[in-house]
């Protein structure tokens, strides 16, 4: 089988991003899962263990000078030094703010083309087609590359698992420096000190909308979420309202998600928020209109206060876990 290169994150609290699972999972579709790991120390045993787990074939690490300062530039050398290393039949990519950068820089540095926000894979007659969905989630298109396709993947998108026996051969190579600007940290300040779920790749994600009426009721949000074990979302007009930071909010310009439960509390549907979460697995809705549009996408509807109905779901839940 052919190499499927995996871009994969590493954040600074440590480990692999959420989204790596997804991407190694999408690349077994393919061909041979190939995980690439930069920066200036090798990946810990955690890192590895975890690679292996996750279904990675190979882990090839890419040794680059000043990977902490320069950023972004270093993973993309370390990408076109593995394209021309190992002639991938793709290369998959988290579809994070990072991710859509270096896929673009990538695929320029090696004269091709980017697919961006993928929500499935396929090979067909040999070549890789891309699945997206589109106008909210209301029809899916194909996409193909001529050359090397680069596609940045939907966090959550892809539920298959990649066959992994927990055991991946790692193999190093050396970048060459090739710095034109740097990054100068002077201090890191995590984004968040939650123990809920990363929004973007949460298995659940329960959000508020502006039919919740105040900041003070979109505890009822968190208090559900965190009875599910979910993260925290909300639509654009919640947070426009001032109710939660805009780092919370999900649809077309805030997060795109695809979790395996949705909850949509006080939230009409409209389209720019339906398109970010339409993906969803299960969608469950509570609005006090019948006519919302959300009730169109939603696998189970509850018209009624959200502030009557979801303390009666908090309690069911807790009554369940006694």
């Amino acid at each position: 089988m052919t190499n499927v290169v995996v871009h994969v994150e590493t954040p600074r609290s440590g480990g692999v991003s959420g989204s790596v699972g997804g991407l190694l999972a999408a690349a077994a579709k393919l061909g041979n899962p190939l995980a690439i790991v930069s920066g200036s120390a090798s990946p810990s045993n955690e890192v590895i263990t975890r690679l292996g787990v996750l279904g990675a074939d190979r882990i090839v690490f890419a040794k680059t000078p000043d990977a902490e300062t320069l950023h972004i530039t270093p993973q993309v050398e370390a990408l076109a030094a593995v394209v021309r290393e190992f002639q991938p039949d793709a290369v998959l990519i988290a579809n994070s703010a990072d991710g859509r950068e270096v896929a673009g820089r990538l695929a320029a540095r090696v004269g091709t083309g980017v697919l961006a926000d993928v929500v499935d894979v396929r090979k067909e007659n040999g070549q890789v087609v891309a699945t997206h969905s589109v106008y909210g989630g209301k029809y899916a298109v194909d996409a193909v590359v001529e050359g090397l396709p680069i596609l940045t993947i939907r966090q959550g998108a892809i539920e298959a698992k990649a066959p992994a026996d927990g055991v991946a051969s790692l193999i190093s190579i050396e970048v060459a420096a090739n710095p034109r600007a740097a990054v100068v940290v002077e201090s890191f300040v995590p984004a968040s000190t939650s123990t809920r779920p990363e929004l973007r790749t949460a298995d659940k994600v329960v959000s508020g909308g502006l039919g919740l009426g105040s900041k003070g009721n979109f505890v009822l949000v968190e208090q559900l979420a965190d009875a599910l074990g979910a993260a925290v979302g909300a639509s654009r007009a919640a947070v426009d309202a001032g109710f939660v930071p805009q780092t919370s909010q999900v649809g077309q310009t805030g997060v795109w998600v695809s979790p395996q439960l949705y909850v949509a509390l006080g939230i009409s549907g409209a389209i720019q928020h339906r398109a970010g979460m339409e993906t969803s697995k299960t969608i469950v809705a509570i609005n006090n209109d019948a006519e919302a549009a959300i009730f169109d996408v939603a696998d189970f509807g509850i018209v009624g206060d959200v502030s009557v109905v979801v303390p009666q779901l908090i309690d069911a839940l807790g009554s369940r876990s006694a």
